[in-house]
């Protein structure tokens, strides 16, 4: 696949299109199965309140894959993703009820880069608090 937009059409300060995640004790269930990590903080309410938690967690790695598909939805190919990082600043609390958490995941372009590439950088906000600091990708586009 080819990054479907194009270099030459793409400003700073370009917003991408927002998107929110639901994230439920099910979803973690499934992602411990898919990843491998099946730390109790992830589902076990009990252990996670017992080592200071506020409730069982989203998976950090979770967490940062559900941010980056605003990009990659965006720019229609997740191999264009040539860089991606995060700082972890706030977990995201998952409670034990019908409605669980929601990531939500703004993004903008940050700076042209060469090569034809863009860095756009994220933010990723769950109960009102920001989960990942300085989440930024670079991107290669057509």
């Amino acid at each position: 696949m080819t990054a479907q937009i194009k270099y030459d059409d793409v400003e700073v300060g370009t917003e991408l299109p927002a998107a929110s995640f639901p994230v439920t004790r099910a979803t973690l269930v499934q992602y411990a199965g898919a990843s491998g990590d099946f730390n109790p903080i992830h589902w076990n309410e009990k252990f996670a309140k017992e080592v200071g938690l506020p409730d069982v967690i989203a998976h950090g790695m979770f967490t940062m894959a559900q941010a980056i598909r605003v990009v990659t939805d965006w720019v229609g190919d997740p191999g264009a993703v040539v860089d991606y990082g995060v700082r972890f600043t706030n977990p995201v609390v998952v409670p034990n009820d019908d409605k669980g958490a929601v990531i939500e995941v703004t993004a903008k372009v940050a700076a042209k880069l060469d090569d034809r590439q863009v860095r756009v950088d994220l933010v990723a906000l769950a109960g009102g608090q920001k989960v990942l600091g300085r989440s930024r990708a670079v991107v290669t586009l057509a």
